[in-house]
């Protein structure tokens, strides 16, 4: 495993911002485009090695002379407000070990250069329909950043949201890191946007995205142009909604009664429940060709 960085750009205590691929890609959506949109460079990566399969193997004239992996990299921008730091990655690895080696190596860079507070992103899989604006379920490292969480805009901490019992779970790298950060003493907030439960969770969702870049860059104090974002989001959700009109009768019927605030608390084996059912439904649509997704 090895870090390379091409510069050592002069930042002061930069905010850290971590997405890859997972749920919708929201998170991986929301890191991109504001990365993108401040123009960041850029800087270092970690070669893939010993996370990643080769994604592709490239052959001249018979001879195979080169592999390509998934990318890990890093980016940054000077601000008048906060100088960031992105790192992106392609894919996540799998197994514990290559996480947690991976995480290391990318809180290494982020104390390295000073960095006092990281962001991670994700999708929050939630009992709501498409045509509602996502709300951002966050989750602090450290106590005292729960009231700050309280003030942002269209933001719930998970653990408030009724039914979870003070409790939840964040998958893959975005909870792994903010739970490492606390170790080595870096405060770290997830931000995951809601997605509808019943959507395929390949599909992209942008339009979470947008919920979670509106509150991350009112936190950095920075504005972006969201526009083409807003375009995607409205594109998706015309497909989204040709699909919804083939979920049968009796499913968008619960779908409507789970929306609504008199009924019982969605409980995470109602979620599971309700998703194998989401499941089973594509595969079948698939199989006759029915799916427009």
């Amino acid at each position: 495993m090895k870090v390379r960085l091409f510069k050592e750009p002069e930042l002061e205590k930069p905010v850290l911002i971590c997405g890859w691929p997972g749920i919708g890609n929201i998170g991986l959506i929301t890191v991109d485009t504001l990365r993108i949109r401040v123009s960041a460079e850029e800087f270092g990566e970690i070669e893939s090695w010993d996370f990643f399969y080769p994604r592709k193997i490239k052959i001249e004239e018979g001879l195979l002379v080169d592999l390509e992996f998934p990318s890990n990299k890093f980016y940054f921008k000077n601000l008048l407000e906060n100088d960031l730091i992105f790192f992106i990655g392609e894919e996540q690895p799998r197994g514990d070990q290559k996480a947690y080696r991976i995480s290391e190596s990318v809180l290494d860079v982020a104390i390295n250069f000073g960095c006092q507070r990281i962001f991670t992103s994700g999708a929050a899989v939630a009992p709501i329909h498409h045509q509602m604006k996502p709300r951002v379920w966050a989750v602090p490292n450290k106590g005292y950043l729960i009231d700050e969480v309280r003030r942002y805009e269209n933001t719930v901490l998970m653990s408030d949201i009724e039914g979870r019992g003070d409790q939840g779970y964040i998958t893959g790298l975005n909870g792994l890191l903010i739970g490492m950060a606390k170790e080595r003493g870096l405060e770290a907030i997830c931000l995951m946007g809601e997605i509808p439960l019943y959507i395929p969770h390949s599909l992209p969702y942008p339009k979470a995205s947008k919920s979670v870049l509106e509150v991350l860059t009112k936190i950095l104090g920075i504005k972006i142009d969201l526009s083409r974002l807003e375009k995607w989001a409205q594109e998706t959700e015309k497909r989204i909604e040709e699909f919804y009109q083939q979920i049968p009768t009796e499913m968008k019927e619960r779908i409507e009664r789970l929306i609504k605030t008199e009924e019982k608390p969605f409980t995470e084996e109602d979620r599971k429940r309700f998703v194998k059912e989401v499941e089973e439904f594509l595969k079948r649509s698939k199989e006759d060709g029915e799916v427009p997704l």
